[in-house]
């Protein structure tokens, strides 16, 4: 097979609740936005005491397909096929002259389109099984938000979705790339879509005890790594990146955000929903990045942390990217994007990968927004509420998600 080929990301596409479309999300970030506004308006939160979270209103889907189309998507599908159309565009890919035999997808979603489940149940309960919709088990399909990608562009390479809830992106980024690195395919459309803004969704975590009920200042309760956070903000959206090997990239003259070096990826093999307590797995996860790139951990410049605003997992993560760093864990700078656009859940690792690609790419760290009262165990360098001038050659993306995964990619300035 030969060596294994290195890998770069090209082009990049994406949708949040603060920005549809690279520029205005990174303009978003740079400016401190947040995202999250009260959703009552238009979700039926009754009796749930969580009224939050980060929606995308401006998102219209006919702006990236026709009617038709769209009725027969669940919101996750819409939001990944408009987010890879923007991808596409950005990485100036001329499909025509493409052997997409040789092209594939690999996108990640931790729940998928649940109001295909949740409305159809509805009907076969209310109206008997005739009224089940034909189109409910492919709408609601994990897999189905890979599926419709390849099936637009007519992408033939390997095509599959990733499913490990949070942690679901950031491994399809990895498992594209590997595609790409021993010789399965060229090029790879790659990332995650999720948008569970349901009820149901709000009801489940909220019995967890994850979510803030901050609801009196929807924009300032999202609070990674502060003394008074209360839990993760419901957040949707897609990210999508286009992988292609550095040779295909350098001979079609590509634009490169960066060297996709690398990931990292365990199980804590612990609990559920509850990370491991000194991060173990966390910190194994991103020596195994740094391991598998050729990276000393005194490289790192950037972090971009998993940093949900939950009580135990910001300290978990503190713990892990210490006893990994050591000193150099006061040296290097680590911030939450989750801070600005709430947890996209399935679609956070691709999300905030883009977030850290364009960091590399204008030199500018995005903030951890609402750090007011820092949590003594959280001392750090979260680049507290406003962005920063730095530049990055090495940075870390981490995902980590409940059944104990552990996710961590490293993306590298290609010098």
């Amino acid at each position: 097979m030969g060596e294994p080929r290195r890998v770069v990301i090209t082009g990049i596409g994406v949708i949040t609740p603060i920005g549809v479309g690279k520029e205005a999300f990174w303009e978003g970030l740079a400016s401190a936005q947040s995202g999250v506004t009260r959703v009552d308006d238009i979700i039926d939160l009754t009796n749930i005491p969580v009224k939050i979270g980060a929606y995308i209103r401006e998102f219209d889907p006919l702006q990236f397909m026709d009617k038709k189309r769209a009725r027969r998507l669940g919101r996750a599908s819409q939001l990944a096929l408009a987010a890879a159309k923007l991808a596409l565009e950005d990485g100036r890919l001329d499909l025509a002259r493409e052997d997409r035999d040789r092209m594939g997808v690999v996108v990640g979603t931790g729940i998928g389109n649940i109001e295909a489940l949740t409305e159809n149940y509805d009907l076969f309960i209310q109206r008997g099984p005739s009224r089940v919709s034909p189109f409910f088990v492919p709408m609601f399909m994990p897999n189905a938000v890979a599926g419709e990608i390849s099936i637009e562009w007519e992408l033939r390479g390997p095509t599959y979705g990733a499913v490990s809830a949070c942690a679901s992106s950031n491994h399809a980024i990895g498992l594209a790339a590997d595609a790409i690195r021993y010789g399965y395919a060229d090029v790879m459309i790659c990332g995650g879509a999720e948008s569970v803004m349901h009820p149901l969704a709000f009801a489940g975590f909220d019995q967890l005890g994850a979510l803030s009920r901050r609801n009196d200042a929807p924009e300032r309760a999202s609070r990674p790594f502060d003394r008074d956070r209360d839990g993760f903000v419901m957040g949707e959206g897609a990210g999508i990146l286009i992988l292609e090997s550095l040779e295909h990239a350098r001979a079609r003259d590509a634009h490169i955000y960066a060297e996709l070096a690398s990931i990292g990826m365990t199980a804590d093999a612990g609990h559920i929903t509850a990370p491991d307590e000194h991060g173990e797995g966390a910190r194994k996860a991103m020596q195994m990045a740094l391991k598998r790139a050729g990276v000393r951990p005194e490289e790192v410049d950037y972090i971009n942390a998993h940093g949900t605003a939950t009580p135990l997992g910001d300290v978990s993560e503190t713990r892990a990217i210490k006893r990994l760093f050591g000193a150099h864990a006061y040296k290097l700078a680590v911030s939450s994007t989750k801070s600005q656009i709430g947890h996209l859940l399935g679609a956070a690792g691709a999300v905030e990968a883009i977030a850290t690609l364009m960091a590399l790419d204008r030199g500018l760290l995005p903030p951890t927004i609402n750090l007011e009262n820092p949590d003594p165990e959280c001392d750090l360098d979260y680049v507290p509420n406003k962005a920063r001038p730095a530049k990055v050659r090495v940075a870390l993306s981490n995902s980590f998600g409940f059944g104990g995964h552990s996710s961590a990619i490293v993306l590298r300035r290609l010098e």
